[in-house]
């Protein structure tokens, strides 16, 4: 009888577990939406980057969650998934010092992460490219083909 209730609760483990590494970290979604899209003037944009899938492209590229964009890259310098995601104000705090950063870190005069932000956009790039799979990943995508 123990063998069948060890059978039925093992596939429901491996995909609660698979499903969990496959997202973004909810508490920085969270902070981030709270601090910057709720209170964006761009109600459509705060809208549209709100809602799955859009969502994870703020840090991400592509549909493979691995690939982090410009901002998500900078971000995960500063932060760490398993350390820092009960941490709120660490969280808000990364995200500001991130969103302060230029585009172009060797051009001073190139915007910020948060001038794209207030015009209603991504952080890093527009959403057609930003739904677009990294050079890199789609190149090793081609490779394991």
């Amino acid at each position: 009888m123990r063998y069948r209730y060890f059978l039925i609760a093992v596939p429901f483990l491996t995909v609660a577990t698979a499903a969990q590494t496959a997202v973004a970290i909810p508490a920085f979604e969270k902070v981030f939406k709270k601090d910057y899209l709720d209170n964006n003037p761009h109600k459509e944009f705060a809208e549209e980057a709100s809602k799955s899938p859009n969502k994870c492209l703020i840090c991400h590229q592509g549909k493979h969650r691995k690939n982090r964009n410009a901002f998500g890259q900078e971000l995960s310098k500063l932060l760490d998934k398993k350390k820092d995601a009960k941490n709120v104000e660490k969280i808000s705090a990364s995200i500001k010092k991130v969103l302060e950063m230029h585009i172009d870190p060797k051009d001073d005069k190139s915007p910020t992460y948060l001038d794209r932000l207030k015009e209603g956009k991504y952080p890093a790039g527009e959403l057609e490219d930003l739904k677009k799979e990294p050079k890199e990943s789609a190149d090793k995508e081609k490779e394991k083909e």
